[in-house]
This record gives structure tokens, C-alpha cells and sequence, in this order.
């Protein structure tokens, strides 16, 4: 069987679609599948192309024994609506010339939405390479969108639907990331087969017995005896990362200390937001490789995942509370649904906030910082239900009986 993942976005760069992609071909590739990537030259989050990619303008490679074609892509720093465009459709237009000139008797071509406008390069390679489509959504875009006030140009959205619904016709088969994604898309599409393909962790990479010591601490002048509430991703709008300074701003236990790992559009802003509050206890520090972040999650004490009060995020599971709960670390959980079903219901692995309610989080921070023994507890529960749950090889080899299905 040979596959071919088209997507914006994969290793060097860090991120959740980059890991998770990327783990699940390793993964086929070992069930002996072949896979194969066609992708962007790397330069995300910082939008600009990665410095051993600048010289040459297509390049091939392998990576973990993966092959990967690579097209060119517009990249600027601007945050504006035209810079945003040309970034998705420069590679529309450069991976579809580059994938029809690709020579493997493709089975299936696997796309990555978002970005949807994708769709259009993974449509036309379908039929140009004579390879059944699989539309893997991570998230309901333009749906997401539109109710974050991303998108708000009525014409702009109509079309994104319509291209939406094109592309779900299309396919052979629509994979969703969460129950919650395949529930809309069910509903809305009900002729159509639709099939979770969650996210999940490597329990063998995140494993704390593998990670018994870590400078983290010392690095970063924090001491043993505080106790670190940690996020660790993109920083954007999505997440309403203010809450954490809000917060910091109202804790008066000098123990608690908070850690922002990551890059993002509102990165600027939650530092401005840090320098008008004058926090103390609130520390940025850049994104790492995925080799560090076992080191990091070793170190710290709670995994602090919030995202923004919305309906649509009911049906979401943010990747990073995977490698934190397989790290034994407690979870305080600022998102409804079904990651609150899993992991705090289910799984005992932490606390549940409510979305941006500040005082809420508050009361929250100070229970798990006045019982270490809780959050240890907490994290051990958590790394369990993953294990069952969310192991990435038990999700690959689910995934390869469709596949054989189809």
C-alpha cells in the first residue's frame, strides 16, 4: 500500500499537525506501508523558511526514513488577511506541480485541514494521481473560524463552505481528530464514512522513568520548592492565554510560579499584558525541539491547558495534554466536553476551570498548590488512561484495518 500526506506543516518544525503526522507515518511505515510527504519548506511559527532550506528551490529528503518532497511557499510576518491568503494558496498552486510530477502508484492521498484551501491541490492530485482521497480534519474550519471572529467577510466564508463541502464529497473517507469533529461532520454529512483518527502519544518518548533528572529548574533560576504551572504551545487567540496573567496577577502565594512556553500572534500582547500587571511570576520562555519538552515536562508540576469559552470547543482535545499526562504531570483543564470527559471525569488526571472564569482558576491553582500529593496522584492517573486510550500505535493500527477497509 502506498500513501501520500499533503500537508502545510511537518517536521523540522515543532507543532501538534508536524508531531502528529509524522509519528503516524512512522508508525504505517513500520506496518509496511509506504509513505511519503509532500509539504512546505518548514517555517513555522516564526514565518520565515528555515535557514538550511533557503539556498535551492525544491528540495527532497528523508527524515526518520520518511521521504519528503518539498514546494516552495509565501511566507511574511504580517498578521494581515493578504499575507495570510498568499501564505495558503502559494502552496495550493506550488504542491500540486510538484505533486503531479511525483512518480509512486499512490493508493491514497491523506490531506491535513487546516488550512481547507489545501483541499484544492489534495482534489485535483486525486485525480491526476489516480489516488482515493482521505480528508484528515483536525480542525472544523471554516466553522472555527467564524466563531472566533477570525474570519468575518460574509462572501470569504460562503466560499470556504462551499469549498468544504466540495471536498467531503470528494472523499473516500473523512477523518476527524476528536469524537466531537466527527460528530458535526456526520451530522451534517450522514452519506458519508467518517472515522476518528485522535491524536495520541508515544508512551515509550514520554516516559518519566526514561527522564529521572532534569536542569530545567536551575536553567530557567526556579527553585525546587515552587511549584510550576506550566503551558506549553502556540500562543494564540484560541487558547486566551490572558486568563494565566489575570490570574498571576491575583495569587498571593509566592510558591506558585507560571511557565508560557511557546510562539504565537499574541505572544507581544501577553507581554505587554505582563509588563502592565508587572508580574513576577509569570515566565516566557521560547518553544523547544520535541527531543526537550520530556525534560521540560519532567520538571514542572501541572499542565495548565485553557482555551476560550465557545461551544465549538466543546468537541476539542488539545495534543499537548497528551505529553503531559504520559509524563505523570496533573492536569488543570480550562476546556469543556469531551477532553473534560476523558481526562478529569474519566481519568481522574486533574481539575476542570471554566473557560476564562478567572476566579475559577484561581481557586483551582490554589487547591492543587496546597497538595503535592494530589497532583502526584493526578499524574499517575493520567499517564493510565492515555496508555489505554491515546497510545499512538494502538491508534496506527486501527487506522491501517480502515485503510484495508477502504
Amino acid at each position: 500500500m502506498n500513501i501520500l500526506f499533503l500537508t502545510q506543516y511537518y517536521p523540522p518544525e515543532i507543532g501538534a499537525p508536524q508531531n502528529r503526522l509524522h509519528e503516524l507515518a512512522l508508525r504505517l511505515k513500520k506496518s509496511d506501508i509506504n509513505v511519503e510527504v509532500l509539504t512546505a519548506m518548514p517555517n513555522y511559527p516564526k514565518m520565515e523558511i528555515f535557514e538550511n532550506y533557503k539556498v535551492g528551490k525544491i528540495k527532497s529528503e528523508q527524515i526518520d526514513g520518511i521521504q519528503v518532497y518539498r514546494s516552495k511557499i509565501f511566507v511574511s510576518q504580517s498578521k494581515g488577511i493578504l499575507a495570510r491568503l498568499l501564505n495558503y494558496f502559494s502552496f495550493v498552486w506550488t504542491s500540486y506541480w510538484r505533486g503531479r510530477k511525483l512518480k509512486a502508484d499512490y493508493d491514497f492521498i491523506l490531506v491535513e485541514s487546516p488550512p481547507l484551501f489545501l483541499a484544492y491541490s489534495a482534489m485535483a492530485l486525486s485525480k491526476k494521481l489516480k489516488a482515493k482521497l482521505i480528508f484528515n480534519v483536525s480542525d472544523l474550519w471554516p466553522e472555527s473560524a467564524e466563531k472566533l471572529n477570525i474570519v468575518t467577510n460574509k462572501t470569504l466564508l460562503s466560499f470556504a463552505y462551499r469549498l468544504e463541502k466540495r471536498a467531503y464529497e470528494r472523499s473516500t473517507l473523512i477523518t476527524g481528530q476528536t469524537s466531537g469533529i466527527v460528530s458535526n461532520i456526520t451530522e451534517r454529512f450522514p452519506h458519508k464514512r467518517v472515522y476518528c483518527l485522535p491524536n495520541g502519544v508515544d508512551l515509550q518518548f514520554y516516559d518519566p522513568n526514561n527522564f529521572t533528572s532534569s536542569d530545567f529548574r536551575a536553567k530557567n533560576n526556579f527553585s525546587e520548592e515552587q511549584i510550576l504551572f506550566f503551558y506549553g504551545g502556540i500562543l494564540g487567540y484560541a487558547q486566551g492565554l490572558e486568563i494565566i496573567l489575570m490570574v498571576a496577577n491575583k495569587i498571593t502565594n509566592p510558591q506558585v510560579q507560571f511557565v508560557i512556553q511557546g510562539a504565537g500572534p499574541e505572544k507581544d500582547k501577553l507581554l505587554a499584558l505582563k509588563a502592565e500587571l508587572k508580574l513576577s511570576n509569570v515566565h516566557f520562555l521560547n518553544p523547544v525541539p520535541k527531543n526537550e519538552m520530556p525534560f521540560v515536562l519532567r520538571a514542572v508540576d501541572v499542565a495548565l491547558v485553557p482555551l476560550k469559552k465557545l461551544e465549538l470547543f466543546e468537541g476539542a482535545i488539545p495534543s499537548k495534554i497528551f505529553e503531559a499526562l504520559a509524563m505523570e504531570k496533573a492536569l488543570l483543564l480550562g476546556v469543556d466536553g469531551e477532553a473534560r470527559q476523558h481526562f478529569i471525569e474519566r481519568g481522574n488526571a486533574g481539575l476542570f476551570f471554566e473557560p476564562e472564569n478567572v476566579e475559577d482558576l484561581i481557586d483551582k491553582v490554589n487547591s492543587l498548590a496546597s497538595d503535592k500529593n494530589k497532583i502526584k496522584e493526578m499524574g499517575k492517573n493520567g499517564r493510565s488512561y492515555v496508555d489505554i486510550h491515546f497510545n499512538r500505535n494502538k491508534i496506527a493500527s486501527d487506522f491501517i484495518q480502515e485503510l484495508k477497509n477502504n
